[in-house]
């Protein structure tokens, strides 16, 4: 039960980080058909840079401390990233060069898509997984 319990909480940290990533998608797409302005864009987009990279930490931290190596170091390349990204102060998106920087914003965020959904999958997985055995433990 108790196993079930910590890839439910990993799950719906992998939830909340995809939901970032997607509003950060969504946001650059509005700008790219002219839906709302750089400005606000920018805004939007960097009140929940921190908060995500902060959530991936997070992640990667608790893989850590409940021993689950495999999944701890397919998320330590994002982090790094991540923190790549912070060390050099470029993780906000500046507003006078948001239309330069488009399509590699876009283009970024998808990779983390991916790789977000990818440990959503992997996670799903050991959801299920560890209902099903403890259930089996229980008959």
């Amino acid at each position: 039960m108790g196993d079930m319990l910590i890839w439910l909480l990993f799950f719906f940290i992998v939830v909340a980080i995809l939901v970032m990533v997607i509003f950060q998608l969504i946001s650059l797409t509005d700008l790219e058909f002219d839906y709302i302005n750089p400005y606000e864009t920018a805004s939007r987009i960097n009140k929940v840079v921190l908060p995500e990279f902060i959530t991936q930490g997070v992640l990667c931290f608790l893989y850590l401390v409940t021993g689950h190596w495999a999944m701890s170091l397919y998320c330590i390349p994002y982090l790094y990233y991540n923190v790549n990204l912070y060390m050099q102060r470029r993780h906000l998106i500046d507003v006078t060069e948001i239309f330069n920087m488009l399509s590699w914003e876009k283009k970024q965020r998808i990779f983390k898509l991916a790789h977000i959904i990818i440990l959503l999958v992997i996670s799903l997985f050991w959801v299920i997984y560890s209902a099903l055995e403890d259930d089996e433990f229980n008959l």
